[in-house]
Order: C-alpha cells, then sequence, then structure tokens
C-alpha cells in the first residue's frame, strides 16, 4: 500500500490506516535503527514511511550546517545514509519531505545529544565507559522478592548544603563516600546504612523543562516530560555542554552503586512525549506514534497532551530496543513504567520476554493505571486489575490498596488509614499483607480498591505507602490526622512496620526513614511538587540527625526482613498455607500467625488505644514491640501479650 500521500485524506481514514494489519504487515521493521556507529563508517537508518525523500543535516559544535546530504530509500519505509570516516562527536538532525512540506527533527534513537537536547551526536559509547565498567558485576540478588527499593530525585538527594556532598544534585554526588552531616552519614553511605538493595531514579533520560545551560535552584522538574528516550539528561552532569560527559558520569554512578551492593532501576515514562505536533516522533512520522480519537486528535490518557501508542508495531519496537540498550549499555538493574496502564500487556510481556534473555533478575515494575481516557481497549491495557494475565512472568504493579489502607486516600488531603484512626481497613491490610493474593481467609469484597486478588504470585506487587507522587508519607500523616507529632511518629514507624513486613516488593520514597517533609518558604505543605524549586523538594538531611530513632527503626526492620525469610514467601501457594489470621473481635486490630522454619506471630494495632491480644500458650523472642526492634534475646512468656496503641509486636515462638 503506498502512502507517500496519506495525509490527502480524512483524519480518520488516517487513524484506520495506520492501525491496519495491512499497514504493519507491509511497513514493520526488526533491523537496527538511529546512528550505527564504527571508527570506520557511521550508518544513519531512519524510518518514515511516508517521507517522499529524507535528509542528513550536519551542524557544527555552534549550530551552523555545513552539509547536507539525502537518504537513499530502502525497503519498509527505510531511509539509509552510510557516512565513510570517524564521526563522533558529529551533530545532526534528519530532514524529510511529507505531504509536500518539509519537518526536521532529532533521531528518535539518539544515544547522545547537545546541550538541551537541540542536536542529535553520533557518539562512540566505548569511549564513555568509566575504568572497570566492563568488569562491572552485579550485586547479588536471588529472588525479586528480596528487593528493597529506595525512590529518590537525583537532585533532590545531594543539593541542600546539609548532605556534605560536593557535587550536589549531579550523578557524581549520589556516589560520593564519606559524607556527614554532623555525626549523621549522608549520601551514599547513608544508602548502605539503611540497607536497601535497589535505588530508583526518577528520570534521568533527556528530559525538556529544565535547562542545562544553567544551575538555578528555582529550576526543577522531576523529569516526566521526556524529550529524548535514548539520552541521558544534561542537568545531573557536571559539565552538560559535553555530550560525553553525562554518559560517563551517569557509567560511573552505576558501577558505584554496584560496587556498594546498591542496584539501579530507571524510571522510564514512554506513556508520553514532553510534545506532541512538534515532537521528534511526530516530525518523523506525523501521528503514527500517538494514540488518537476517530477525528484524528491526540488521546491523553496520560493527562500530559498525548499518549503513545505502544499497540502499534512500531512504537513497540521502540519501547523493547529502548529497555534493551538500557540493560545492556548501561547495566540498568530494573524499569519501572510511568502509567504501565496506558501500555497493551502484549508489549509488557514482550519486554519482560527480551530481559530475561538478558538477565532474569531485571525487575520490572510500573503503575497499573492511566491518567485518563484512552482508546486503547480496557482488556487490553496493562493495569493492576489485568495482573493475572501475565501468568507467572514477573511484572508487578504498585498496591494502591496497602498504600491508601494505611494512610488514607492520597487524593482525599484529610482521609485516614489504618494507622492514622481510620476504620474498616482491616481486609485491605491483610490484602496488602500476602501481596495481593489468592487468601482463603481474606474477605476481598471489603478492600477499598479490588474485588479480589489481583496479582497471581507476589513478586508482581509493589508494596508501598508513599512515592514522588502527593504528600509526603509524614506531611499526609501530620495533615490528616490532627494529632502531636509524638503520634504521628507512632503511625509512621507502624506504617513501616506493616510495609517493611508485607510480602511483594518492597518501596520506599527517599526521606521516609528521617519524616521528610516538603515545605516552601512560607511554611505550607506542598502536595504536587513536580516542578517546585529545592527547597521543597530537597532532602534536609538535619532530620536524620533529629530523628535518629526512626532512621535506626527503619534500619532495623529491613535488616529483620532480610533475616526472616517469612516476610518474603515466594509464591502465592506458600502465602496461602503459611499465613493464619487470627480472629480477636478487636476492630483495627491485624493478628497472624506465619507457620515457617521460624514460626511468628505479628500483630498490627491501629488503635491510639493499648490492647491485649490473647495468644497461645508458650515462650517466644520478642523480635519487635513498641520500644523497636530488638537485638538481643528478649524473651516472653505467657499467653496474653498487650499491644501498645499505634504499634506492632512481632515474636518468635522458641518451644517448638
Amino acid at each position: 500500500m503506498d502512502v507517500k500521500n496519506l495525509y490527502n485524506k480524512d483524519k480518520w481514514e488516517i487513524v484506520k490506516t495506520l492501525n491496519s494489519t495491512e499497514f504493519q504487515n507491509e511497513y514493520k521493521y526488526d533491523g537496527e535503527l538511529g546512528a550505527i556507529y564504527s571508527k570506520e563508517k557511521t550508518i544513519f537508518k531512519v524510518w518514515s514511511p511516508v517521507s517522499k525523500k529524507a535528509f542528513v543535516k550536519f551542524y557544527d559544535k555552534n549550530g551552523v550546517i555545513y552539509e547536507v546530504e539525502e537518504m537513499k530509500e530502502d525497503e519498509k519505509g527505510i531511509f539509509i545514509l552510510t557516512k565513510e570516516g570517524d564521526l563522533d562527536g558529529t551533530f545532526y538532525r534528519y530532514a524529510f519531505e511529507i505531504n509536500n512540506s518539509s519537518t526536521e527533527a532529532c533521531d528518535i534513537y539518539s544515544k547522545a545529544v547537545s546541550l538541551n537536547g537541540e542536536f542529535s551526536v553520533v557518539v562512540d559509547l566505548n569511549s564513555t565507559d568509566p575504568k572497570g565498567f566492563n568488569e562491572d558485576i552485579k550485586p547479588n540478588l536471588n529472588s525479586p522478592l528480596d528487593s528493597i527499593i529506595y525512590e529518590m530525585h537525583v537532585r533532590d538527594f545531594t543539593i541542600d548544603k546539609t548532605s556534605g556532598v560536593f557535587n550536589k544534585g549531579k550523578f557524581l554526588g549520589l556516589i560520593e563516600d564519606g559524607t556527614k552531616y554532623n555525626s549523621v552519614k549522608t549520601g551514599l553511605d547513608h544508602l548502605k546504612e539503611l540497607g536497601i538493595t535497589h535505588v530508583h531514579l526518577l528520570p534521568v533520560f533527556d528530559y525538556k523543562s529544565v535547562d542545562e545551560s544553567k544551575f538555578d535552584t528555582n529550576d526543577y522538574n522531576w523529569g516526566y516530560d521526556p524529550d529524548n528516550f535514548n539520552s541521558i539528561e544534561g542537568s545531573y552532569s557536571t559539565s552538560p555542554s559535553d555530550f560525553k560527559s553525562r554518559i560517563k558520569e551517569f557509567k560511573e554512578a552505576v558501577l558505584k552503586l554496584h560496587e556498594s551492593g546498591i542496584r539501579v532501576v530507571m524510571d522510564v515514562v514512554y506513556n508520553h512525549t514532553f510534545e506532541g505536533d512538534n515532537s521528534n516522533f511526530n516530525k518523523t512520522f506525523p501521528m503514527y506514534y500517538y494514540r488518537e480519537w476517530d477525528d484524528g486528535s491526540f488521546s491523553n490518557g496520560s493527562a500530559c497532551g498525548n499518549e503513545t501508542a505502544s499497540d502499534r508495531y512500531m512504537f513497540r519496537k521502540y519501547m523493547i530496543d529502548s529497555v534493551k540498550y538500557y540493560a545492556k549499555e548501561y547495566h540498568i538493574d530494573g524499569f519501572r513504567f510511568d502509567l504501565m496502564g496506558l501500555h497493551d500487556i502484549d508489549t509488557m510481556k514482550e519486554i519482560r520476554e527480551e530481559l530475561d534473555k538478558i538477565d532474569k533478575s531485571i525487575l520490572m515494575y510500573g503503575e497499573g493505571w492511566t491518567g485518563g481516557n484512552t482508546p486503547l481497549r480496557e482488556d487490553l491495557r496493562a493495569l493492576k486489575v489485568n495482573t493475572p494475565k501475565y501468568g507467572k512472568m514477573q511484572i508487578a504493579a504498585f498496591s494502591d490498596d496497602i498504600r491508601d489502607g494505611v494512610k488514607g486516600d492520597v487524593f482525599n488531603s484529610y482521609a485516614r488509614g489504618f494507622a492514622s484512626g481510620g476504620e474498616g481497613f482491616e481486609e485491605t491490610i491483610k490484602c496488602g499483607i500476602v501481596a495481593s493474593t489468592n487468601h482463603s481467609e481474606i474477605d476481598y469484597n471489603r478492600v477499598i480498591y479490588s474485588n479480589g486478588p489481583w496479582a497471581n504470585e507476589p513478586y508482581q506487587t509493589i508494596t508501598y505507602n508513599s512515592a514522588h507522587d502527593n504528600y509526603t508519607l509524614f506531611d499526609k500523616l501530620t495533615i490528616s490526622s490532627g494529632s502531636s507529632k509524638e503520634e504521628v511518629i507512632k503511625m509512621n514507624k507502624l506504617i513501616a512496620n506493616i510495609t517493611l513486613t508485607s510480602n511483594g516488593i518492597v518501596f520506599l520514597h527517599s526521606g521516609e526513614e528521617f519524616l521528610r517533609t516538603k515545605r516552601d518558604l512560607n511554611g505550607n505543605i506542598i502536595e504536587n511538587s513536580y516542578n517546585s524549586p529545592d527547597c521543597v523538594n530537597k532532602l534536609d538531611w538535619s532530620r536524620k540527625e533529629k530523628y535518629q530513632d526512626v532512621f535506626n527503626h527503619y534500619k532495623g526492620l529491613i535488616k529483620l526482613r532480610k533475616k526472616y525469610k517469612e516476610f518474603r514467601l515466594e509464591s502465592s501457594e506458600d502465602i496461602n498455607n503459611k499465613i493464619r489470621f487470627q480472629d480477636t473481635g478487636i476492630r483495627n486490630l491485624i493478628y497472624y500467625k506465619i507457620n515457617s522454619e521460624n514460626n511468628l506471630i505479628c500483630i498490627h494495632n491501629g488503635n491510639k488505644e493499648n490492647k491485649v491480644v490473647k495468644i497461645d500458650n508458650g515462650s517466644y523472642k520478642i523480635l519487635l514491640d513498641h520500644k523497636g526492634i530488638y537485638k538481643d534475646n528478649v524473651h516472653f512468656v505467657g499467653k496474653f501479650i498487650e499491644v501498645l496503641g499505634r504499634s506492632s509486636v512481632i515474636l518468635e515462638k522458641i518451644d517448638k
């Protein structure tokens, strides 16, 4: 079929053509795309079936064009140009003649870009490898359920003066040794002290909204506004104008984190681009890479102005190519998919299959929801509710059930949860404890957002209580409960107890372990800080010193989780067989036994008041109570135990 004059048709006919099996079969291409570099030559390959002609424009480093070469059209809508010589460092763009008009765009497969993503750059990637990168060994991970993920924004983590870091807000700042605030460790040493296994980095690909040419404390974004997916963001580099610096420094960060026993997860935002009409994708092939309504207008399931079309062959290929590229070139250990519900299930399955060929321990997880209405059929979306369609694959969704069950609805500032004075969350918490798998003792009709188990296996669930979105945990509890700081700290610890002893893959928001708050200069709590200045988003390391008891609590819980496999059971069958919930008749209290190698009792009291709970008569070792985690053998003998208000008790039976 000839598509050179596609745009002379009505828009609904264009959409119909782009969605057709005939178009896909005729024009799908499985080969390598982009600037394929060697020291002898570079092959430029771009896919644009609707273009009548395509060109490569070459620019000097001042952005002045010095040469234009026409590309040769090949099969399946591919245009090719082979340029002899070593082109490492060459700036370029593609130009297309489409429907009697001309467009110019960066290469959507760019592996390097100039300042602010203005030009694509040919790059010798071997020259960006730091010393020892080829010998990089990933930290051991026996099971995805051993993961304890720590979500951070590169800039937030070290930007404050209290971090003690020299390269503040940069990739290199993540990996400085020996940094402190007074007597407490900060930065990388803090991560090692805490004991997490993975850092989850908010977007580090090239995004649009921050000017890389200046270092302005008010010029800030989380990075969910993609520009060049396969290139690294320059504002995190110590030399943003040097296109190789950002690549090398990110690789240095990955290498040092690996050497420190920490794996690296990338937050990837393939569901939309910063711009729609003017994006590099749309200039390369108008309308193809995005979903549209029948009238030809962009759909907006991302709530960001557009949504990409993972169900179209060549964008699916793009996503797969991109993820594989990061896994291989940068040694990335996991991918978190923003608004994963906008991607189709088949695409997510294919990505998992390809990652398994590289390294089965690479994590995959994402948001099992959309940001708005989408033309993609609901049964095809990678939604939380469709997780069973993955079978046994390790593709996880965030559990909004346990997130809001412990603290209250994130979209209602004053809503309370199990730990903060809410009522009726017992079944929701139980569902979270079993990682949303099928358990015979849970009434799923009383779970807040799910009317049944939605995960086949525990490694398909992300167990968490807060993330970069919405209020920090401490701020949410402060606002919703109206309680004293002492009571809020009790709530925070109780929520940590539940999160870090529940099944699934555990996820923590950076700073949660020392009561992170986001306040502006007037003291107002900020809920959505996506573009707020550093004064709001920074991690204030003085809070670690001030709330060291809370930090030590988290640190102890992580050690406890790593020591006892009972908190990370490998299968839904194990969970259903080994966890037994007990009916105490006490509202807002969860009591369950884990019958395993170490027979454990876990009790979570969400009430403000102390509660006395009847347990089996016997001798127990106290692992945790309101005083914290016990390092020494502290024994308890009896058949009743008092659980203080807003606290937990975990016991190990020793007279087996």
